[in-house]
């Protein structure tokens, strides 16, 4: 009888000789909340294991991530106060600025990946400046206010700015603020493909980024449109983009084979708070063996064409690699 493919299968040593799709470290990065306050460490009630950090915490917790192998963080802030245009995300005293500041002090090989959008700090939610008129995101005003954003983060210290909000033009726009005061050689890693996803729920309990009126599918994607969502990340590729995103991830992993067979620009996979809680909560309840299942969605994302993964498992799956799991 033929039996072609089971001989690849016979022992542990063969399979891993001719596994196709492999996982290291070096593809992890690892989500981080910042606030402002000494000795905090709030969790997340909806993301166990995930916390709001105070800057002493952000630095030991960075210091933890980077000695299970992690490179690179991905940064958000929360303000002790908002408004109607994100003043804390203006400033040079503001959390993340603070908080970039200390990450790149206390451990200057990591790589500090900065969000860059106005949600987290605006009294609306929003992710930019509304309009009083139309009571929409005015998007033309918010690129002038994400330029200067960008400017406070690449001053403090980031390695790689990641504009979230999805505006049009949002890009070329920080591209040229960047280029036009020095920072030429900071990359963008653009939330190029991010859809109005339910699965960013538990997110914004931990950025207290819900909005107050409305929602957010005036700039952020239907889920129903592949097409679209090509030609999104490859308009912010033509734009000046040096990393394209997809967000969430699970969902989508389609869209992620589609881009991959389109550009040749590094791809991240946002692993976001509603996947990560699902798979805690499965895990929790004995539905599933979680530690098999959190590797298996890792070699999933890569299988489909990440290069990055941005995960709150990133210290969990360095465990695991640790232990001789995939």
């Amino acid at each position: 009888m033929f039996k072609r493919f089971r001989r690849l299968r016979s022992s542990a040593n063969m399979r891993e000789l001719v596994q196709e799709t492999r996982l290291s470290k070096s593809d992890l990065v690892y989500p981080l909340f910042a606030r402002f306050g000494v000795g905090v460490r709030n969790e997340i009630g909806s993301m166990p294991d995930v916390f709001q950090l105070s800057i002493d915490e952000l630095v030991k917790e960075a210091a933890a991530a980077r000695g299970k192998g992690i490179r690179a963080v991905m940064l958000f802030g929360l303000p002790d106060t908002k408004d109607g245009v994100g003043s804390d995300a203006l400033s040079e005293n503001g959390i993340i600025a603070e908080a970039t500041r200390a990450l790149k002090k206390a451990a200057p090989d990591l790589l500090v990946f900065t969000d860059l959008c106005f949600c987290e700090y605006t009294d609306h939610g929003h992710c930019g400046v509304i309009d009083p008129k139309s009571g929409y995101v005015d998007n033309d005003a918010t690129l002038e206010l994400l330029a200067k954003q960008a400017l406070i983060h690449a001053k403090a210290g980031s390695d790689c700015v990641a504009p979230s909000g999805m505006m049009d033009g949002m890009v070329v726009a920080i591209r040229a603020a960047l280029d036009e005061n020095g920072f030429e050689t900071l990359p963008i890693l653009s939330y190029s493909t991010k859809f109005a996803s339910a699965f960013y729920g538990p997110f914004r309990d931990a950025a207290q980024s819900a909005p107050s009126f409305g929602d957010r599918r005036g700039y952020q994607m239907n889920p129903a449109n592949a097409r679209e969502a090509i030609a999104e990340s490859l308009e912010d590729e033509a734009q000046g983009a040096d990393m394209l995103m997809i967000k969430p991830a699970l969902a989508y992993l389609d869209i992620a084979r589609r881009l991959r067979e389109q550009t040749n620009l590094p791809i991240a996979l946002y692993n976001v708070s509603g996947e990560y809680a699902m798979l805690k909560a499965a895990g929790k309840l004995g539905l599933i063996d979680y530690d098999r299942a959190l590797m298996e969605t890792m070699i999933a994302f890569k299988r489909a064409g990440a290069d990055l993964i941005i995960t709150y498992h990133a210290k969990e799956v360095c465990d695991l690699l640790d232990g001789g799991e995939i």
